[in-house]
């Protein structure tokens, strides 16, 4: 599975965004997808968990820091995720970065349980 993030962008605190996450294989409705962000200054290890969506999209899950601002979801036709950003913060800048996981959805939160991932897009938010 090949991932493309798309969306990002310079925004001011208050504002809105959408991410998109485009994947390449017929794996893709087989796969939990998640969101992860790597805030500045941050190491890789140091990625944390934003959102995860199951395969058929029927369960979804946030961090609670995002919990009512931000929605995932997915398209299995088009084979693409979404990440619908509201009310952002200047602590949502990060590079945001999609993932596929082909193993259970429980696994949604964990970064090492994740088998592909996107080469990320830039989201700043100003103050």
């Amino acid at each position: 599975v090949q991932l493309q993030a798309s969306g990002g962008g310079l925004v001011q605190a208050g504002d809105s965004l959408r991410l998109s996450c485009a994947a390449s294989g017929r794996t893709f409705s087989s796969a939990t997808m998640g969101w992860f962000r790597q805030a500045p200054g941050k190491e890789r290890e140091e990625r944390e968990f934003v959102a995860g969506i199951s395969q058929t999209g029927s369960n979804t899950i946030y961090r609670n820091s995002v919990e009512g601002r931000f929605t995932v979801s997915r398209n299995n036709a088009n084979y693409t995720v979404y990440l619908q950003m509201n009310s952002l913060k200047p602590d949502g800048t990060a590079v945001y970065y999609c993932a596929a996981n082909l193993r259970e959805y429980r696994w949604v939160r964990y970064p090492q349980k994740y088998d592909y991932w996107g080469q990320g897009t830039v989201v700043t938010v100003s103050s």
